[in-house]
């Protein structure tokens, strides 16, 4: 019994540990989308052009989910603490140089840097993560509250940012991040031990530069389908490219003496489809919130505040989904709650086709959908990372964490573009570039439509196809 109590239960070290590191994925996550619906108080005061200002968002993406893979191959080697460090200075730095830019030129290279801080700190602090933590109970509590706190900081980012325009300036959204970063690196430096791979072998260059610039060549293609359309020579060309890098990549890492991505570990099934789960449910359910945004600022008339405050439902879901997701992997395993996870997500997401202008209705439907569906979105991430980072060596920790986060960055990235030009398939006939009422309707309800059928069509292949081993002290997970 007393081994039992023993193995459940968290030393003080572990629980200041996981403080920190959660502190800082909070960050990173509110990071992603505060700035929402403060872009056009900078695009007056910087003076973008209407063309240059999803450079904001894309400069940050682009770096972040490019560069992930590298960083968290790099905190194998050479220490995660100490990249986690380095990232969380950057962030720091790059916040105060954002807060305070005066020109779009120097904006751009803040938010740029702020992307390869989270390339850096996240795949770094999903590793120091779970190798503070065995697998089991212990990690699963951990990564309960870590997804948790993803989705939530995700969904709090909308509300602060637009508490602190409303009641400061856009420049509040950087300079917030300036005593958070300071205190969490001071916090880390004392209380997380270092951690890296037993074995100390050369850096896989060729690997990471083709898998770099493809991720690149990938995020941009995909980022400038939205703004040029999928048929464009450039959306083309960037996404030519980046299969060909990806595919070099692949082919690097065969015949690599000490790849950067172990074949043995990108052919795990479990690596493999729990990934695809992940993707998904981060895709998707970014997709979901840009929809719903439109939906609700230009179907319901309300403020950006306003909007930024309905999605607080999302993030209570999201809480709520976290806290029970250790107990629901114990009851079912990981494979059946990501799959549950997915079908909530979806069925939910699907429910919002039906949509309409009514505004107290429409309300009332958003609310109840969001907290629903923000639960199961973060039942699949957390049973997700479950799965692709159990029987991994503590050696390569850093690698399947980092595919994990790449996952979720890509994720991000990918879900809005690709979501929105399917709703634009729904908006009509535009006046002056902009749709109507009835258009933003019809094009956001298909997209919620489209949506939750991916989701759907995910979870049934998963339940049809995802083996993994047993998660000790979890539950089996095999099908």
């Amino acid at each position: 019994m007393t081994s039992t109590v023993t193995t459940l239960s968290m030393t003080a070290r572990q629980k200041a540990t996981l403080v920190v590191l959660l502190g800082a994925q909070f960050m990173f996550a509110v990071d992603f989308s505060i700035l929402t619906v403060t872009l056009p108080g900078i695009q007056a005061d910087l003076g973008f052009g209407i063309g240059g200002l999803q450079w904001i968002v894309t400069s940050f993406a682009l770096t972040a989910a490019g560069f992930m893979l590298l960083f968290g191959r790099i905190g194998d080697l050479f220490g995660r603490k100490r990249l986690f460090l380095a990232g969380m200075a950057m962030l720091t730095v790059s916040s105060l140089v954002g807060g305070l830019a005066t020109t779009p030129e120097v904006m751009l290279v803040a938010r740029t840097a702020q992307g390869l801080a989270t390339a850096m700190v996240t795949p770094s602090g999903m590793a120091l993560l779970t190798t503070s933590f065995p697998e089991g109970p212990l990690r699963n509590r951990a990564l309960g509250l870590n997804g948790a706190l993803l989705s939530l900081g995700f969904a709090a980012g909308a509300v602060l940012g637009g508490v602190l325009t409303d009641l400061l300036s856009w420049r509040w959204t950087f300079l917030i991040n300036i005593p958070v970063g300071i205190a969490l690196f001071l916090a880390a430096l004392v209380l997380i031990e270092e951690s890296r791979s037993a074995d100390r072998p050369k850096l896989d260059v060729a690997g990471a530069v083709t898998v770099t610039l493809g991720l690149l060549s990938l995020v941009f293609g995909v980022t400038g389908a939205e703004r040029t359309g999928w048929t464009s020579a450039g959306t083309l060309v960037s996404l030519g490219v980046a299969i060909v890098l990806l595919v070099a990549f692949y082919v690097i890492e065969l015949r690599a003496e000490a790849p950067l991505a172990p074949v043995r570990v990108l052919h795990s099934n479990s690596v493999r489809w729990g990934n695809l789960g992940g993707l998904l449910t981060f895709s998707m359910e970014s997709g979901m919130a840009f929809l719903l945004t439109l939906y609700l600022q230009q179907v319901l008339d309300m403020t950006p505040f306003q909007a930024g405050v309905m999605f607080g439902f999302l993030g209570i879901g999201a809480f709520l989904g976290g806290s029970a997701a250790p107990k629901v992997i114990g009851r079912l395993g990981a494979k059946n709650t990501l799959v549950l996870g997915l079908i909530i997500q979806a069925v939910n997401t699907g429910i919002l086709y039906w949509l309409g202008e009514g505004r107290t209705i429409g309300a009332a439907v958003v609310l109840v959908t969001t907290f629903a569906g923000g639960f199961g979105h973060v039942l699949a991430i957390v049973s997700y990372t479950v799965v692709a980072t159990s029987g991994i060596a503590d050696g390569e920790q850093g690698l399947a964490a980092g595919l994990a986060t790449m996952t979720q960055q890509i994720g991000f990235t990918l879900g809005t573009p690709v979501v929105s030009a399917i709703a634009a398939t729904g908006y009509g006939e535009l006046h002056d570039g902009a749709a109507t009422r009835a258009g933003v309707l019809s094009g956001t309800t298909f997209g919620f439509l489209i949506d939750g059928v991916v989701v759907l069509a995910g979870a049934v292949a998963i339940a049809a196809f995802l083996r993994t081993a047993t998660v000790p002290g979890a539950g089996t997970c095999r099908p």
